[in-house]
């Protein structure tokens, strides 16, 4: 006997009910908004990516073994190469606290603090 369609699942709003009994937890949430940082350049803008690592074994054929073999694919980040940073702007006559990887320093010290600053949005001008 057919009930009509209905299907033995949950319905969406319960399906997000017990995601969240399940795994989520408020205070949780509190604390990485506190501690936690995003890992992104003030200036480049460059962020975590993801990639892989390929495991293998097996000796090379050049070596005298028949061969390396894909054994595995592991999912990793990469992560960029961030610093905090107080950068002195002559302009504004102040120290700007900033998140900028190592790439972003090299474009502060060749257009300025001021100019690159402005062009990244993080100082007002």
């Amino acid at each position: 006997m057919s009930l009509g369609g209905a299907k033995n699942r949950l319905t969406k709003t319960n399906r997000q009910r017990t995601l969240r009994s399940r795994f989520y937890n408020p205070s949780d949430c509190v604390n990485r908004l506190l501690f936690a940082m995003s890992k992104v350049c003030s200036i480049t803008g460059s962020r975590v990516t993801r990639g892989s690592t390929i495991h293998r074994r097996g000796m090379a054929k050049k070596k005298g073994g028949v061969g390396r073999h894909v054994t595995k694919n592991v999912r990793r980040e990469f992560h960029p190469n961030l610093h905090e940073h107080r950068v002195w702007v002559p302009e504004l006559k102040k120290f700007v606290r900033i998140r900028v990887t190592a790439r972003g320093l090299k474009t502060i010290n060749k257009n300025g603090a001021y100019r690159a600053l402005k062009k990244a949005g993080v100082v007002a001008g």
